[in-house]
């Protein structure tokens, strides 16, 4: 597919403050006013087999762009007085997944490798000790290239880790500096080299576009380099300028950051370089080798989506570990504290350090699973999706929402024909204004979310 449409006038009209959608309802919608007794039951009851998330909070230093939940610090034995809260956590856990399999582990931040080889050797040792993975799990690591050398990689490989992601961001000199992320092209190559070496199966690179600075000259010599070290994966994130929820944001001058317009032409350009590349364009942000898990799953219609991205499993079935992880159980959201000394203690109180979370009402379960299909297959069989929700009159159900939809199918963006809804190509970069036609929760906050473009 090629992609160029960043009309002016679709962006004024579609360029709203909305969510990526990891979840629906979206992590605003999570209270403290929350039955932790939900929990308990939602894990037994759920699937057999789970994702497992570990939130690893510390930074040796503070990129200007993040939004991520951390703790930027030089303290390494910091980590290890986590690791010590991480293991009462994991044992109170434990009894709810004494009888489930852990299918995905993901290990994000933060900087994951911020944690020494011992560190992390330690963190292997007490997920097994206390859970069940399987032989074929999936174990991945967000890696920062400035914090992993050789050894620690190869370390990687020997404790079970399979699969890789390396935040790059952006390779042009004048950008890292302006978020304060200056990063060796060849150390990301060499280490991208040594993964492949060592066995890994599947190498993915993190880019954002958005940043200051960014240019379609500069951002276009990026995605060739990218492309010629040919990663597996490739993630494309919209940068999300938000400095009034994230302090290190406000060190970004604000008149460096490409306008709209210019956003969409640079995700337009990536679109358009990585599917001639040979890539599969997976969902809205990410993607993919033919022969890769994720674009097998895209085609056999089972991609999912949760916090941590695109995915072949974990919609419904992930626990989250670690300050501010959220998880997501059999209709059940519930998130961690998002400060370390709450987090704490919880812990030494030998309580779930739960903060927060939600029940999923029947409505909130048909959207969610619609939102879910829109946005990971960009298409919905009303005749299919009715009879699985035992929904009688699609369109009298959700007429809020179609009378929405009618100036995307007006722009061509959206078909509604057959009894289906389509997403167009050009309505791929619309879809999260397309999902927000079906979102009950979104006036509520609205503006906490980003722009979508």
């Amino acid at each position: 597919m090629s992609v160029s449409n960043w009309d002016p006038k679709l962006i004024s009209k579609y360029n709203i403050n909305g969510p990526r959608y990891t979840s629906y309802p979206t992590a605003l919608a999570l209270s403290t006013d929350f039955d932790k007794t939900l929990i308990c039951a939602a894990i037994v009851q759920g699937p057999e087999q789970l994702s497992l998330y570990i939130h690893i909070p510390f930074c040796h230093k503070l990129c200007y762009y993040c939004g991520c939940n951390k703790v930027v610090t030089r303290h390494q034995h910091k980590a290890d007085s986590y690791l010590d809260a991480l293991a009462q956590e994991m044992a109170l856990y434990q009894p709810l997944l004494a009888q489930k399999q852990i299918i995905q582990l993901h290990l994000g931040g933060g900087t994951p490798t911020f944690l020494t080889e011992v560190q992390l050797s330690r963190l292997m040792a007490l997920l097994h000790r206390h859970f069940t993975l399987t032989p074929d799990a999936e174990i991945s690591i967000e890696i920062d290239p400035r914090s992993c050398d050789d050894s620690k990689l190869a370390h990687l490989r020997t404790l079970g880790f399979n699969r890789v992601s390396f935040g790059v961001q952006d390779l042009d000199e004048k950008v890292q500096i302006a978020i304060n992320r200056v990063q060796d092209t060849a150390l990301i190559c060499h280490q991208v080299q040594l993964s492949r070496q060592l066995g890994f199966s599947s190498v993915n690179l993190d880019l954002v576009y958005g940043l200051p600075f960014q240019q379609p000259d500069s951002f276009a010599s990026t995605l060739e380099q990218i492309i010629q070290l040919q990663p597996d994966r490739i993630s494309l994130f919209s940068y999300a300028h938000l400095p009034e929820r994230f302090a290190a944001q406000r060190k970004l001058d604000d008149s460096s950051l490409p306008d709209a317009t210019l956003k969409l032409q640079l995700q337009s350009m990536a679109i358009n370089a990585f599917v001639a590349a040979g890539y599969q364009f997976i969902g809205m942000d990410h993607f993919a080798r033919p022969d890769d898990a994720l674009a097998k799953a895209q085609l056999a219609g089972k991609l999912q989506r949760n916090f941590q991205g695109y995915t072949t499993a974990g919609q419904n079935a992930l626990i989250g570990l670690g300050v501010s992880s959220i998880s997501q159980v059999k209709g059940v959201l519930w998130q961690n504290g998002k400060e370390l000394p709450a987090y704490y203690a919880a812990i030494t109180a030998s309580q779930l350090p739960v903060e927060r979370g939600f029940s999923l009402s029947a409505d909130d379960k048909l959207r969610a699973a619609l939102i879910s299909q829109l946005i990971c297959h960009f298409e919905l069989d009303l005749e299919t999706f009715s009879r699985q929700w035992r929904l009688h009159g699609f369109w009298q159900y959700f007429a809020r929402a179609l009378e929405r939809l009618q100036p995307f199918m007006e722009d061509g963006l959206v078909e509604v024909y057959a009894g289906r809804i389509n997403v167009t190509a050009a309505g791929r970069l619309w879809v999260r204004s397309i999902c927000a036609c079906f979102d009950a929760y979104l006036t509520q906050g609205q503006q906490r979310y980003s722009k979508v473009i």
